[in-house]
């Protein structure tokens, strides 16, 4: 098997290493396909994404780097696309469809940001029923191959990211696995692959990757196509978990 990492980001967007140093350390590691997959732009969320201006500068970034090292590695230049995004005018090689947060009226509720902002968005804007957000997380998630064209389909169950020990809702409860089976089989249908994403784990929240056993379980018993991805943020963090026994 080709040893091979789509999903990193580098500092473009909220990655902490240069592009040129996260692909050497990917040579390093003896990856042969390599991708860096910076965040597209959300106007209403700018921390961690580039913005349209430079999105010319990181394709150029990446082209000079890809011919610079094409003898050692194959970099593909890709974007991590938003649902909520505005699709690039340039042609990335390829795209990873995500769905960091869920839209209610005109407010966007951050999935991944904190326990506290998720919870404060269930609250306010889905009168405290932590399932109906998770719902309306899913429901978006069943679109994001048709409303991105992704290539790849990003950590899937991301809602669960502050989850792990069942604080905040019960991922064993009916109104749960049959949003997440919607949507899976809606995504299935487009034959993408899912990400077996580690992101989370280098960065201390969580000690198991996307997606949970039992959602991994479900999407092997269906035959949906799954990748590896590192998610990672630093250098050090490429192909982190390959190895992994869960996979």
């Amino acid at each position: 098997m080709v040893k091979t990492d789509l999903h990193t980001h580098t500092v473009y967007s909220d990655g902490k290493d240069a592009p040129e140093q996260m692909v050497l350390s990917a040579i390093n590691k003896g990856v042969k396909v390599y991708g860096i997959s910076d965040h597209s732009y959300t106007p209403f969320d700018t921390s961690y994404c580039m913005t349209p201006d430079r999105y010319a500068e990181y394709f150029s970034v990446l082209t000079e780097l890809k011919e610079k090292y094409k003898d050692k590695i194959d970099l593909r230049r890709g974007i991590e696309l938003d649902y909520y995004s505005c699709k690039p005018d340039i042609t990335f090689d390829y795209i990873i469809g995500s769905v960091h947060y869920v839209k209610a009226g005109s407010e966007y509720i951050p999935v991944d940001f904190s326990p506290d902002a998720l919870t404060a968005g269930v609250d306010r804007y889905f009168g405290g029923d932590i399932y109906a957000f998770i719902e309306e997380y899913y429901r978006t998630e069943a679109d994001v191959v048709g409303k991105t064209g992704c290539d790849i389909i990003g950590h899937f169950d991301l809602v669960t990211k502050f989850n792990e020990r069942g604080d905040l809702f019960d991922e064993s409860d009916p109104r749960y696995i049959n949003a997440y089976r919607a949507a899976a089989d809606r995504l299935i249908k487009t034959g993408k692959p899912f990400e077996i994403n580690f992101g989370a784990i280098p960065r201390g929240c969580r000690t198991t990757p996307y997606p949970s056993a039992e959602i991994l379980a479900y999407l092997k018993s269906k035959k949906a196509p799954l990748v590896l991805s590192s998610d990672g943020h630093k250098k050090e963090d490429i192909c982190f978990g390959f190895d992994s026994p869960v996979i």
